[in-house]
């Protein structure tokens, strides 16, 4: 777990960039979480799956919200979420891949906690004081969805001949967007370098060690493969940011300016 300590100053502030890609990651994945509203396996998963967009979301809220006072171009967190295109967004490419089954979902989400977790201990060191408020308050949930993404790997993984398949095609399926969460790109050595942000990098350790623990457990195979998917941070998504967007946005797009 990397932790920054603060600049001599003691305060420095976020880039518009920075923030609002954490605010998309977020935005993005509760999205795709809520799909599995009235879907789940089970009463119980439906519920806490729920519960964990919810909580995704209101991270995102708060980021967008402090995205766009960082912008100071008058969108708030409504206009962020519901008035860019698909090259606007700067998520991680692997929040917005397709839920599958529910193996999918729960091998998606136990590389994104683990990398969350080590994220939002980072920034809450951050010279930043609104980023380091909203990552001691992010913390708490990561710490929550990791454990629950990690036992559902671990029953899943070492559960049923058909469950041990799906999970592991699941893990294979995915690895090659993982990288994309550890590599810095300039947005990330700047923030870095102004003790706003940690290095990134710094991450694949624990990052790596986390998963690797749950997915021997599991008995499932660390896929060797270390090719990276790239292009989320840019704007380069997969065919999938698209037509979730198509869902996120509808409303807005139909009926420009609605408010309740």
């Amino acid at each position: 777990m990397t932790v920054r300590s603060p600049t001599p100053a003691g305060v420095a502030t976020a880039s518009f960039p920075y923030v609002l890609r954490h605010g998309d990651d977020n935005l993005i994945l509760a999205q795709r979480l809520g799909e599995w509203i009235s879907q789940g396996p089970e009463l119980e998963s439906d519920i806490a799956l729920a519960n964990i967009a919810v909580d995704h979301l209101g991270v995102a809220r708060m980021l967008l919200t402090y995205a766009g006072e960082l912008e100071g171009d008058g969108r708030d967190e409504d206009a962020l979420a519901m008035g860019r295109t698909e090259r606007q967004y700067t998520n991680l490419l692997l929040v917005e891949q397709p839920n599958g089954d529910f193996a999918t979902t729960m091998a998606r989400q136990l590389f994104v906690d683990a990398y969350q977790v080590e994220l939002w201990a980072a920034l809450t060191g951050s010279a930043d004081p609104t980023l380091a408020g909203v990552s001691g308050k992010a913390i708490k949930e990561a710490s929550y969805h990791l454990r629950h993404s990690s036992t559902w790997v671990i029953r899943l993984g070492d559960g049923t001949e058909e469950s041990h398949h799906r999970m592991q095609r699941a893990v294979d399926d995915l690895w090659r967007f993982t990288g994309e969460m550890l590599t810095p790109d300039a947005v990330d050595e700047q923030m870095a370098a102004i003790w706003v942000g940690p290095d990134i990098a710094a991450f694949r350790r624990p990052w790596t060690e986390r998963v690797t623990a749950v997915l021997d457990q599991a008995t499932l195979q660390v896929p060797t493969d270390d090719y990276a998917r790239l292009g989320g941070r840019s704007g380069i998504h997969t065919e999938h940011l698209g037509h979730l967007l198509g869902e996120l946005q509808w409303m807005q797009r139909t009926y420009p300016g609605m408010t309740w």
